[in-house]
């Protein structure tokens, strides 16, 4: 992988081992998301998600705002298209393929919030595995403020993050919370100084690259199943899963280097199997 990919809309590069920075590239309009974005982001999730040497995928924004969701001057165009409003939402066609591809991608993935993350870019941050935020960042589920209920999973993912009363708060009110608040509420994993998100992100990422990139997504299948399930269905979803993994290298590279009391070098084998 060459370490710049550059589409229209978005670009992504090698930031560490195993470790692909995704950045939206719109900062114009708040990386306000239109058709074109959600089509760079699909095919950039396919590619990354396809080339076995990326473990971990961080998405961040460019300028001052990590996602405004959807673009309102398309939505404006849309909404003036009245006849279509009764048969698809916007969101059906822009932003809802993005937030699905999040959940289902397989990688791990981590939102580096660098500013505002309002509506459905909220959204997008919320179906990221975990958060990450600059102590710039303001972000919240702003529907309400245009007329609209949550459009883009944040009814879904707010009170599995946070319980109904908050996630009720925040959808009422549409109101902006600071990453501290964030924080407090279970929304991020952590925040940073402004200059150190990247830095910060990178090396959380880094950390977990070092894995095997099977065991990543049978990790993060899990926790995404384990939503919908009771404890025995989880346990047996994930007894199943890690017998597949009982046919890979990794596992035995894993056990190895337990009894051998040293890392683990899934690098190595992923350079082999390449080779």
């Amino acid at each position: 992988m060459s370490n710049k990919v550059e589409l229209e809309t978005v670009y992504y590069e090698t930031v560490a081992d195993g470790v692909v920075m995704l950045t939206l590239n719109r900062p114009e309009s708040g990386n306000g998301v239109v058709p074109e974005m959600a089509r760079d982001l699909l095919s950039t999730f396919a590619v990354l998600e396809s080339d076995m040497r990326v473990r971990v995928l961080i998405i961040t924004g460019a300028g001052k705002q990590f996602c405004a969701g959807a673009d309102l001057n398309g939505f404006k165009h849309f909404l003036e298209q009245r006849l279509q409003i009764e048969h698809e939402p916007y969101n059906a066609r822009v932003l809802f393929p993005v937030t699905q591809r999040l959940v289902t991608c397989r990688l791990p993935i981590i939102a580096a919030i660098n500013g505002g993350a309002t509506a459905g870019g909220f959204d997008f941050a919320l179906a990221c595995d975990m958060r990450v935020a600059s102590k710039k960042a303001r972000m919240g589920e702003t529907y309400i403020k245009l007329g609209l209920n949550p459009g883009n999973g944040g009814s879904y993912f707010l009170p599995r993050l946070i319980g109904s009363g908050l996630a009720a708060e925040l959808a009422f009110t549409g109101d902006l919370i600071d990453a501290e608040r964030a924080l407090s509420m279970g929304l991020v994993n952590r925040v940073v100084e402004h200059e150190q998100l990247i830095p910060a992100t990178v090396e959380l990422a880094a950390r977990i690259a070092k894995y095997s990139r099977l065991a990543l997504e049978a990790t993060k299948h899990q926790l995404r199943q384990s939503w919908h399930m009771d404890l025995i269905s989880s346990m047996n979803t994930s007894f199943w899963g890690a017998a597949a993994l009982y046919h890979g290298a990794d596992l035995p590279e894993g056990v190895d280097a337990a009894l051998e009391k040293r890392e683990p070098e899934y690098n190595r084998l992923d350079k082999e199997s390449d080779s």
